[in-house]
């Protein structure tokens, strides 16, 4: 039983020795501070000079040394990771391993909105590029339904521009005036009446009126002009107004019935070629709706413009 005691005083000396000769692996031995480690100190040393790719060589053996178990140098090498190596899945993972390490640290809320950055730039790396949240979806929906109605109303105007013009370079037919002392001549003259039928000059005289000859064109003298073709005489003709007029639509509001098959989208397709409008639809018949739901066959739909 006494040399129990000896036994394990011998054992615990050997151990020591052992130990103080190098001899006992370096994982059973405790490890310093990881800022205090040299390899850490020459990755920063390397980070001032510029020297990325090898101060992240270092950072990376940092952590190889210690199991993993280095959040300084994971930090380290998620910065370099994503700002200069410009990886954000390793970037990603070096980030989550130093929040793991170090939940409570005050730079734990920054590291986690730099992994979001990560997120969204390994996104917009994918073939389908999709969006980065539903909010940037809706802000593109209501753009593109903004410049769709804007083109229609350029549509319209450029519509109305041309019919403008084929209206002012149209010539007026038959509805000129003539100036003072100026002859009216038509192109198909009607023909002259004798006296004795009942004809007329434009003085007063029964003189006989001769034809003028194909070919000549007859000259007026300053006391008189001669029409060859006087326009008919037109009576006035006055129209009465209904005795119960309807009262025209409100302007800049269409009225429609509503049919089978008719949503609140669909009519907003037909009338303004997008279905996003739907809402302002439904805003100018609140009185007769009390929600999106209550279509009915027959209703008459207010459609403002």
């Amino acid at each position: 039983m006494r040399r129990l005691p000896t036994l394990l005083l011998l054992t615990s000396l050997t151990l020591l020795g052992l130990a103080s000769s190098g001899c006992v692996p370096q994982s059973v031995l405790p490890f310093a501070a990881e800022v205090d480690d040299p390899d850490y100190r020459r990755g920063k040393e390397l980070l001032r000079m510029g020297r990325e790719a090898d101060a992240l060589k270092t950072f990376l053996k940092v952590i190889d040394q210690r199991g993993g178990a280095a959040a300084e140098s994971h930090l380290e090498a998620g910065i370099l990771y994503h700002k200069h190596i410009k990886d954000p899945i390793s970037a990603i993972y070096h980030y989550r391993r130093y929040r793991e390490l170090r939940p409570n640290s005050e730079q734990s809320r920054l590291v986690l909105q730099s992994i979001e950055a990560c997120i969204r730039e390994f996104a917009r790396t994918l073939p389908a590029q999709p969006l980065d949240n539903q909010v940037d979806r809706t802000d593109m929906m209501d753009a593109i339904d903004r410049l769709q109605r804007e083109n229609l109303q350029l549509k319209e105007q450029v519509t109305a521009a041309r019919a403008a013009i084929l209206d002012s370079s149209r010539p007026t037919v038959g509805g000129g005036s003539t100036a003072p002392g100026e002859s009216v001549f038509s192109l198909n003259p009607a023909p002259l009446v004798e006296p004795s039928q009942g004809g007329y000059t434009p003085g007063g005289s029964t003189a006989p009126e001769y034809s003028t000859p194909v070919g000549v064109v007859p000259v007026t003298t300053p006391s008189q002009t001669l029409i060859l073709n006087p326009p008919p005489a037109t009576t006035a003709t006055r129209t009465t107004p209904p005795a119960n007029p309807s009262p025209s639509p409100a302007a800049g509001v269409r009225r429609h019935v509503v049919a089978k098959g008719d949503t609140l989208q669909s009519i907003s397709m037909r009338y303004y070629g997008t279905r996003s409008r739907f809402r302002d639809i439904y805003a100018a018949n609140r009185d007769v709706m009390p929600n999106e739901g209550t279509l009915r066959l027959g209703m008459e739909l207010k459609i403002p413009q």
